[in-house]
């Protein structure tokens, strides 16, 4: 089953080297951490927050040419999770001659996060994902500014 989920952050998560940055998604009653990459957290915390950016990012590049070619993403899901790893997909449509055709295209969590909020479309987790990697609400802190780190 999947469930819909919602970017509740962009934090840190600690790691025996150091801070890991991490996205936090609320799904189920639970938050998921999806460790990402500092560039990766940057972007989609700027997204979230709507600071405008001096030149296009490669995700915002995404968005226009999809746009422009007629397409639109419809949602992203994080469908997997194996070996620690997390697997998402981005399901997009074009319409051609009033009729859609939907794509399906494999995608890093980080990635199909980014485009997520970017484009307000929903975002699902699957139960599988959340019975392995969702942790209790009062697991993960959120400092005063807003921001989650999680406990471990």
């Amino acid at each position: 089953m999947e469930h819909e989920a919602e970017v509740v952050g962009v934090g840190a998560g600690s790691a025996p080297s150091g801070d890991v940055p991490a996205v936090i998604l609320s799904a189920r009653g639970e938050y998921v951490p999806i460790f990402v990459s500092a560039d990766q957290a940057r972007s989609i915390g700027m997204a979230l927050e709507g600071e405008p950016f001096d030149r296009p990012l490669t995700h915002d590049l995404l968005v226009d040419i999809l746009t422009e070619f007629g397409g639109a993403i419809d949602r992203v899901r994080v469908d997997d999770l194996r070996d620690g790893t997390f697997y998402a997909k981005v399901d997009a449509e074009r319409y051609e001659d009033g009729e859609p055709e939907r794509f399906v295209f494999d995608a890093r969590p980080s990635d199909a996060l980014a485009l997520a909020v970017r484009v307000d479309c929903p975002i699902v987790v699957t139960d599988e994902v959340i019975d392995e990697a969702g942790r209790p609400s009062d697991s993960v802190e959120f400092s005063g500014d807003g921001d989650p780190s999680e406990e471990r």
